[in-house]
């Protein structure tokens, strides 16, 4: 997350698709892919010359040809959410994925998911048929359009990460709203009281919202808000 963002301040946050959970500096949940597992799922992406990073809270460790293989994909990935395509004609990927680190261990015990990049949707295929203990997905795109593959802990989603933190804090569902912009996204917006699909978003999540507001690049949170009235 870009520092401007972690200027605003935050209560808490849940990430890693909902397999960590964190509340004024308590962690409520926090769910990993076991170091074996992730072990063989390092050695399976290489072995297939799939360029990955591995999802951690100390960073998200790069694979040796990730910079250049995530260029032109990660460009793509940003247009699709609208920026201004003369801000991503020299775009590295550590502008896009903030925290990226290159050189570091990859055989590792602190792994929240693995991305990794498509070159056809039938390497997210396999990835599901070759790690069926954990929740393989897509993301950049829908299905054969999909830019990356994922890899993260079963049976986790954050529908669930937000039912255990109103147990946390004995808060009422009725008092949530959630905003959101992928397929994954679809169960928070669900679960919610009231589910906000940001313009930048897929079909699915805006058939599904209760309110659709501009794209992230428009300001779609701020003119959501001020609809919601709060603010």
């Amino acid at each position: 997350m870009p520092p401007e963002i972690w200027d605003i301040g935050f209560d808490g946050m849940i990430g890693g698709n909902g397999s960590y959970v964190e509340h004024e500096g308590e962690v409520i949940l926090h769910q990993l892919i076991p170091r074996d597992v992730a072990k063989r799922l390092v050695d399976w992406l290489q072995e297939r010359e799939l360029e990955f990073y591995l999802e951690s809270n100390n960073g998200l460790f790069a694979s040796k040809g990730f910079r250049e293989a995530a260029r032109p994909v990660l460009r793509t990935y940003v247009l699709g959410k609208g920026v201004n395509p003369e801000k991503v004609v020299n775009m590295e990927a550590e502008e896009a994925l903030h925290g990226l680190v290159y050189g570091g261990e990859i055989y590792r015990d602190d792994l929240n998911k693995v991305s990794f990049i498509l070159r056809s949707y039938q390497d997210h295929l396999d990835s599901k048929s070759a790690f069926p203990e954990l929740k393989a997905g897509t993301w950049g795109g829908k299905d054969e359009h999909a830019l990356f593959g994922d890899l993260g802990v079963k049976d986790i989603t954050k529908a669930h990460a937000i039912e255990l933190l109103l147990k946390h804090l004995d808060a009422d569902r009725a008092d949530t709203l959630a905003f959101g912009d992928a397929k994954v996204d679809i169960p928070m917006l669900d679960y919610c009281q009231v589910g906000v699909a940001m313009g930048n978003g897929g079909a699915e999540i805006k058939a599904m919202a209760d309110l659709v507001t501009d794209s992230v690049s428009q300001d779609g949170l701020y003119k959501a808000f001020e609809k919601l009235e709060l603010i």
